[in-house]
């Protein structure tokens, strides 16, 4: 039924824009693209790499209170690796990186295709990070998108309520570490509210997780796919400094599992002072635990984030980013220069990160590199 509505949505959509968007009321088409290069060198470890993302989007009226748009980009990349500028491998991708059909009003709005969800109030270390892979270290800010079908309703009162739809989604997305099933529907949704002078959020989420091919169809071979339900809730306050909580729960219907709840949970803050042109601080922590059952007491392993940046100048901005884990004792610190102008932007990154990652959702370009190094990102925009 659900995956007859995220098809149904998708004709819908794509039928509106065809016969309705009639010329009088159509907007030019608007082509731009995001052309990338970086080389990294790090102790043993070295890559030079190129990206390109060509986007087109278009837009019509159906008529003053209704509007139809589209979006369709492509991640096209190469990237060449070296082990101590000893050539070793070459990678060419090219995969579809937007393509949704969108169709609001005043009110509301349903996005079908492949497309960007993201919620939730942290920004370093973030439970609700169920669709995304944003890592604040990436110069670029890019992650992948999911198949399916999404809607928002939003409330003269500021609330505001989404549902959404999913399929055709194998990878591994977010925090999981168990595929979902490709064309079982995922569906879930989550409600914002305004409370006093912030938000609350509360979020579900249910998907069929694929076993097949993993450590756990190895163990039981008989192993059928089984259900998984998320929970997720997140507030964000301004009291001065802005303050925030995030929190997600995740159970897994499978007797077979030893630990079938993982809680996740973050607690943050941040403030600009008042010193030079506005020194931004921001400060997370993160706690992280595997259990039999909902309040039992289990191993934890929790993380400490602190970013600070600065705005030099109108074209210049430092940013600086420290994590530690404090079960293994160890740290990760990341050290950015930015230069912006209207279409260029030259990064010059530092890193210092464990041999193994700090998260298993480490994505970023220097996130993903172990050791010590130096990354030289160039960005144009057209």
């Amino acid at each position: 039924m659900v995956r007859s509505i995220i098809h149904g949505g998708l004709t819908v959509l794509a039928t509106c824009y065809i016969f309705f968007c009639q010329p009088v009321y159509a907007e030019n088409p608007d082509f731009s693209g995001q052309f990338s290069g970086w080389l990294t060198a790090t102790d043993d470890q070295n890559q030079l790499g190129l990206r390109y993302i060509p986007e087109l989007s278009l837009s019509g009226q159906l008529s003053p209170d209704y509007e139809i748009s589209g979006e369709f980009a492509v991640n096209a990349r190469w990237w060449s690796d070296y082990e101590e500028w000893d050539h070793t491998d070459d990678t060419i991708d090219v995969d579809p990186y937007r393509i949704w059909l969108r169709f609001a009003a005043p009110q509301y709005e349903l996005r079908a295709g492949l497309q960007k969800i993201s919620f939730g109030s942290a920004t370093l270390l973030r439970p609700l990070m169920w669709f995304d892979t944003l890592d604040p270290r990436d110069p670029l800010q890019l992650t992948e998108g999911v198949y399916g079908l999404l809607g928002r309703y939003y409330f003269l009162s500021n609330a505001n309520i989404w549902f959404w739809g999913l399929t055709g989604n194998e990878d591994q997305k977010g925090w999981e570490t168990l595929p979902t099933d490709k064309w079982s529907v995922e569906y879930g949704g989550r409600l914002q509210l305004p409370v006093l002078s912030g938000e609350i959020g509360f979020a579900y989420d249910h998907r069929t997780v694929d076993s097949s091919d993993t450590s756990l169809s190895v163990a039981e071979p008989r192993m059928e796919n089984f259900a998984e339900d998320r929970f997720g809730l997140d507030g964000k306050w301004d009291i001065g400094p802005g303050v925030w909580f995030e929190g997600a729960l995740t159970r897994q219907d499978l007797e077979r599992v030893e630990l079938n709840y993982q809680r996740l949970v973050t607690v943050g803050m941040d403030y600009t002072f008042s010193l030079g042109n506005g020194l931004h601080l921001l400060a997370e922590h993160f706690d992280s635990a595997a259990v039999k059952s909902l309040f039992d007491s289990g191993e934890n392993y929790t993380i400490s984030a602190v970013s600070a940046d600065y705005p030099v100048g109108i074209l210049d901005t430092l940013l600086a980013i420290v994590y530690y884990n404090w079960q293994e004792e160890y740290w990760s610190s990341f050290i950015s220069w930015q230069r912006s102008y209207d279409q260029w932007s030259l990064n010059l990154n530092f890193f210092s990160n464990p041999d193994e990652p700090l998260l298993d959702q480490d994505t970023s370009p220097t996130s993903a590199f172990p050791g010590r190094g130096i990354q030289l990102f160039l960005v144009f925009n057209h």
